[in-house]
């Protein structure tokens, strides 16, 4: 549909190589975007550019690895972009890190800045370095994905969650001050993935069967369930849509764990 057609646009994908990231990267080149695959390693990403190229018959993928950690890996992946595709137009900040799992009575200042900084503030920077050409051409979608953690209280993953609620109110500032410029800024939250990233959650047999049978489609996510909502939001399709959070998440969050 023409709704989703990305033709002629550039997509910059952090954490690609592999999981959600991934999936998104596959599904917007799908519709047409050219599409900068990233994460910490060269090697990953040039792996995954070559597999979306041979698909398309075209080179619809470059790889550039930055760390998120980096704020000079940041300015790099954006000079990149904008000297191989002349632009920025879709961003969509992926990747994340989460060190601990337990009470945040236990964690450690170096692990809660290290959560705050990769999922919150590494988002900020990103958005810095990308948002003026888009705001200079009138138009661009920004795409942070968040969890439905951000939601919701956890007694392993509470510093985690806590970004991640503090995602969705940088979108919502975001997209109230880049929205008159034509920029849109959203957020997608995920429910449980089966990627490397989640595994602690969903790896225990035990775990995995409670959550799906507290989650009314009764499954874990995959990768690619939400590769659309990010083409949605990448599209003509969400013109009329930013500050918001898509959730994503089997109808986990509907349920009262006392019913």
């Amino acid at each position: 549909m023409a709704s989703f057609d990305l033709s002629g646009k550039v997509a910059v994908v952090t954490g690609s190589s592999r999981g959600i990231g991934r999936a998104i990267a596959e599904a917007l080149a799908g519709q047409g975007a050219r599409v900068v695959v990233s994460s910490r390693k060269q090697d990953a990403c040039e792996a995954v550019a070559a597999e979306i190229n041979q698909r398309h018959r075209d080179t619809r993928a470059i790889a550039i690895a930055a760390s998120i950690a980096a704020r000079d890996d940041l300015v790099r992946l954006t000079e990149q972009t904008i000297a191989q595709w002349g632009r920025i137009d879709i961003l969509v900040c992926n990747a994340a890190s989460n060190p601990y799992y337990g009470p945040m009575s236990g964690i450690s200042d170096d692990q809660f800045r290290k959560i705050l900084e990769n999922n919150v503030i590494a988002n900020h920077w990103l958005v810095q370095l990308a948002a003026p050409g888009m705001v200079e051409r009138g138009e661009g979608s920004i795409i942070i994905i968040s969890s439905i953690g951000g939601l919701q209280a956890s007694t392993t993953i509470g510093a985690y969650n806590v970004s991640k609620a503090a995602d969705f109110q940088l979108a919502r500032n975001l997209a109230a001050e880049l929205g008159p410029d034509g920029v849109r800024v959203n957020c997608i939250a995920p429910g449980l993935i089966r990627t490397d990233f989640a595994k602690a959650l969903w790896d225990d047999p035990k775990i995995a069967a409670n959550i799906e049978r507290a989650t009314p489609l009764r499954r874990i996510g995959d990768p690619a369930d939400i590769a659309g909502g990010a083409v949605f939001l990448a599209s003509p399709a969400s013109r009329y849509m930013t500050g918001q959070v898509l959730v994503i998440d089997g109808g986990a969050t509907i349920m009262s764990p006392a019913f």
